[in-house]
Formats: structure tokens, sequence, C-alpha cells
């Protein structure tokens, strides 16, 4: 039991570490704002128990990258059930906001009026994919809700680190860049999956070009969802030099149909790593991109140096 002056005898006490002075102090925590919007990770494809969880997993990696953050999921063809759809969770949120602005003021609390967005719309895609998009924002807009909807993961520099993390972990390329061992599997040509058409194809080989520059070996990128592609690039590449060749997704998991990964590697004579999934550079990438549609930068949580 306590006594007024503190805890009980016996019982350990933890007092605050003195903050260090001067400039090189350690800066303090970020964390979500107070009021702060939901981030909402919009999740495309048939929902499942791998869907759910590979879900989860990315938002759980956002969360501890961001205390506090009040991070949401959403399907893009949930059910209002088991998986929630976008508009519903949207409206959850609104709800949610409203119920704790007037609890507030019943309870005396000179709170403002919420204002701006409820959500921020992240999608859980690497590249563009019009379609997918576009019945994004068309969820957004039914929902009446105000939200913002952020341009998707990739390219980006964490997205090829990935990459090649799935490629090591298939045995299909060497696993530290910095080490000169070599695997007997390892490819000598990548070829990079993606979805969502030509403007997706153009974003992954942004990506590729810094996947090439890491294993220092060809990268192009091709459409799964085009007929025949991943078969061309695989002669190009195969005409080029390269006689052992890899697939690399460059897609997170739940926008990918059944078969059609395992149908192209066949089709294009060669192994496939697997999807990106929950690779912890996605969580963090939904997470700036969160931010950076709220304008939430680390600098301004450490404040100015102390002299």
């Amino acid at each position: 039991m306590s006594s007024p002056t503190g805890p009980a005898s016996g019982l350990p006490v933890r007092m605050p570490r003195p903050r260090q002075p001067g400039r090189h102090r350690r800066p303090e925590p970020l964390a979500a704002p107070e009021g702060a919007p939901a981030l909402l990770l919009a999740v495309p494809g048939a929902p499942g128990t791998a869907t759910r969880s590979l879900a989860d997993e990315v938002v759980s990696i956002a969360r501890s990258e961001l205390p506090g953050l009040d991070a949401r999921i959403g399907y893009l063809d949930g059910d209002d059930s088991e998986f929630p759809t976008l508009q519903s969770v949207l409206t959850r949120a609104a709800e949610e906001r409203t119920a704790r602005y007037e609890q507030a003021r019943a309870a005396g609390v000179d709170a403002p009026r919420p204002e701006g967005p409820v959500a921020v719309v992240v999608p859980l895609l690497a590249g563009p994919d019009s379609a997918l998009l576009r019945r994004l924002r068309q969820a957004v807009m039914d929902s009446k809700i105000a939200a913002e909807l952020t341009d998707v993961l990739g390219p980006h520099p964490l997205l090829a680190e990935a990459l090649h993390v799935r490629l090591s972990e298939a045995g299909l390329a060497r696993a530290d860049r910095a080490r000169l061992f070599t695997v007997a599997t390892a490819a000598d040509g990548i070829i990079l999956a993606s979805v969502g058409g030509d403007e997706a194809v153009q974003a992954a080989g942004i990506t590729g070009m810094l996947l090439a520059a890491r294993l220092a070996v060809p990268v192009m990128a091709a459409a799964l969802d085009q007929e025949g592609a991943i078969a061309a690039t695989a002669e190009q590449l195969r005409t080029s030099g390269s006689q052992h060749l890899a697939l690399a997704p460059y897609l997170i998991g739940p926008e990918l149909d059944d078969g059609l990964l395992d149908a192209a590697a066949k089709e294009a004579g060669c192994s496939a790593a697997d999807a990106l999934g929950a690779y912890p550079a996605i969580g963090k990438l939904a997470l700036s991109k969160y931010m950076t549609a709220l304008g939430i930068t680390p600098q301004q949580s450490t404040g100015a140096p102390v002299r």
C-alpha cells in the first residue's frame, strides 16, 4: 500500500532520468498529436485471414514508430462484418470524434470543435494501380466523411531493400551486398513484376534501378497482368546475357490474384521470390505517408537545441 508521500517501503521507486543538457541531448520521442486524424490503411483485394494478419502487422509497425497513433484497417472489398469496409471505418471514426467532443463539452472542458480530416487513408499498394486507386477515391467520396487519400508507398529505396531481402530469402540473391560471398542459385537477371498497367511498370522500374545497384545485376520491370509481358522480358534478359533469372513481385500481396505469380514464373522459366508482405519498411512507409499528409516531422517534436 502506498503512503501519502510515495510507495510503501520495499517497493521499487522509478525516478525520472534528468534530461541531458546541451545541444547533443537526445530529442524528445515523437508521438501522435492529440486529436490527430486516424491512419486508415486501405487494403485492396479479397479479404481473408492471411490478408488481415498482414494488415495487422503493418499497422502494428506504424504504431510502434509513432506512439499514440490511431491506426485502423479498412477493406476495399470488405463485408462490414468480419472485414469492415473503408466507408464503415470512416463513418465510425467520425462518430467517435464527435462523441469525444460532446463528452468533453458536457464535462465542462472548453474543447475546440473538431476540424480537418477525420482520417488519412493510405493505400496498401507498392505501386500505382489506376483501377484500384479510382475505387479507393470513390469509396472515400461515398462515405461523405472528410478524409485525405495519400499516394501509394513507392517508389522508394526501402522497397528496393525489401525486394533484396525477399530475393535473398528465396536463395536468389546475396543476403549482404557488402560481402563478397556468392549464392550458388543467385540470379543474374531480375524481372520486377507489377500489376496496374504501364504506369505501374514505370514506377516499378524506378525501384528496379535501385535494386540493380544493390545486386549489380540487370533488373527489368514487367506487368503481371499483361499477357506475354513477363515472358517477353525474360527473353530480353536472356538475349542480353542473363541465364539464371528470378521473378521479384513489386507487390505487397493482397492485390495479387491467386496463382498469377506462379503462372508467370512458369511462363518465364524461372524461380520467384515472395511478395513484399509485412516487411518492416511497409509499415514505416505507410506511416511516412500519413505524417507527410499532416505535416508532422521529427524535427517538430525536438524543439530548439539547448545552449
